[in-house]
């Protein structure tokens, strides 16, 4: 007789400096069935790093020592593909925006509430790329210019097959205009398609994450973007 094995808890890493917020919610997200890790600041994150990988964090952006900008944008430069939520003052728009630039999959405004951080952290979940099997080289789907997005793996490759990573958001937006190639699409209209949620009015993160995926592109294909600005309307796909 077999017997089967439970797939394993999605486990989340949560990184903030004040104890009762970390806390909380760490008891929240257990209750809801993650694996929940917690961690005072990024030395502790590093020592749990150190043992295994996560499928997403939440971290904090004001925290003595090593501030949550630096930690987002050093784990992007390690190519990390875990997850990453960040939890930002209020009105804190340029902690927002410099997240973003340097990677965050989503953020979130303190105060919050706690059923709103689960909504954000299931849809980055949701949208993380799976791992690809040992033996799988090329990547098949859609393919555009020197590239190629495989939808299933949530992958970006270039035409010799070298993965060029792009955070899940960024692999949204992208798998959106290679499938409305040579279309202007409004920013309101590619949150809606990319991202299932309307563009909140002074919501700029379409257009950094837009900046990325050029700069992107760019540096890999050794040519102009492939994302054009279409001044007042919105952005156009050419491949």
């Amino acid at each position: 007789m077999s017997l089967a094995v439970a797939s394993p808890l999605p486990e989340i890493f949560v990184v903030d400096d004040e104890p009762g917020l970390r806390g909380m919610i760490e008891d929240y997200l257990s209750l809801q069935g993650f694996a929940v890790s917690a961690a005072e600041s990024g030395v502790a994150l590093d020592r749990l790093l150190a043992a295994r990988r996560p499928a997403a964090i939440v971290l904090d952006v004001n925290m003595p020592g090593e501030d949550g900008l630096s930690i987002v944008r050093r784990l992007r430069g390690r190519a990390e593909r875990m997850g990453i939520v960040m939890l930002t003052a209020n009105a804190d728009e340029t902690s927002k925006v410099a997240g973003l630039s340097y990677g965050a999959d989503d953020y979130i405004v303190k105060p919050f509430e706690l059923r709103e951080l689960l909504a954000r952290l299931r849809s980055v979940l949701r949208r993380l790329p799976a791992p690809a099997p040992p033996s799988i080289r090329q990547p098949v789907g859609l393919a555009f210019g020197a590239f190629r997005l495989d939808p299933d793996g949530r992958r970006l490759f270039d035409g010799a097959g070298v993965e060029i990573v792009i955070s899940s958001m960024e692999f949204d937006l992208l798998e959106t205009f290679a499938r409305h190639p040579r279309q202007v699409l409004s920013r309101d209209r590619l949150c809606e398609l990319a991202h299932g949620r309307p563009l909140g009015e002074a919501d700029r993160s379409v257009d950094i994450r837009i900046a990325r995926l050029r700069r992107k592109l760019a540096e890999a294909a050794g040519h102009a973007p492939l994302l054009r600005t279409v001044r007042g309307e919105g952005y156009v796909f050419d491949p």
